[in-house]
C-alpha cells in the first residue's frame, strides 16, 4: 500500500499545488458504513439507475474489496479534480504492477455529501472528496476491456 501511495504523491500537479489527501480504510465496518451512506444518498438523486442500484441489497459500491482509499483535494488549488485524477490513475497502475486488482469508484463521494462524514475520517475541512479507490488481490482474471473508439485523434504534419 506504501508504493501505491508514493506512485500517486508523485502524480503531476497543476502549479505543484499537490492538493490531494489520502484517507485509507481497512476496517470492514467502516468500509459498510460508507457503502450503506453513499446509495443512501443514491437512493435520492432522482436518477432512476442510481435509485436502482441503491436498492440492491447485492450491490456493494467497493466490490468487498478489503482496501479503500478515499482521495480528496484542497478546493482552492488551481486544478485539485484533475490533480486527483492523476493520483489515481498513478495508484491504479502501481497497484496492476504488482499484480494487485483496483477499481476508480466515484460513488464513493456520495457519502461524503453530509459534512460530519469529514469530521470522522479526519479529512482535512478545506477538501473535498472526489473518488474512492478499492484495491485486494485479484480473485478471477478480468476480460478483455471493452472495445474503444479509435477516430479521437487528428494529426496535423
Amino acid at each position: 500500500m506504501n508504493l501505491i501511495l508514493e506512485a500517486a504523491v508523485y502524480a503531476p500537479t497543476g502549479h505543484n499545488d499537490q492538493p490531494w489527501h489520502f484517507t485509507v480504510i481497512q476496517d470492514p465496518e467502516l468500509i459498510n458504513e460508507i457503502n450503506i451512506g453513499a446509495k443512501e444518498v443514491m437512493g435520492k438523486t432522482g436518477e432512476k439507475w442510481l435509485e436502482n442500484l441503491s436498492k440492491n441489497e447485492n450491490y456493494h459500491i467497493f466490490h468487498g474489496a478489503p482496501t479503500v482509499v478515499i482521495v480528496s483535494g484542497k478546493k482552492n488549488a488551481t486544478t485539485p479534480h484533475a490533480d486527483c485524477s492523476a493520483a489515481v490513475e498513478n495508484m491504479l497502475l502501481a497497484a496492476e504492477s504488482m499484480n494487485i486488482g483496483s477499481c476508480w469508484i466515484g460513488f464513493a463521494a456520495f457519502y461524503f455529501t453530509n459534512p460530519e462524514s469529514y469530521k470522522k475520517f479526519d479529512i482535512p475541512e478545506e477538501n473535498e472528496v472526489y473518488f474512492g479507490v478499492t484495491f485486494g488481490y485479484k480473485t478471477k482474471k478480468i476480460g478483455e476491456a471493452p472495445k474503444r473508439n479509435r477516430n479521437v485523434v487528428t494529426f496535423f504534419k
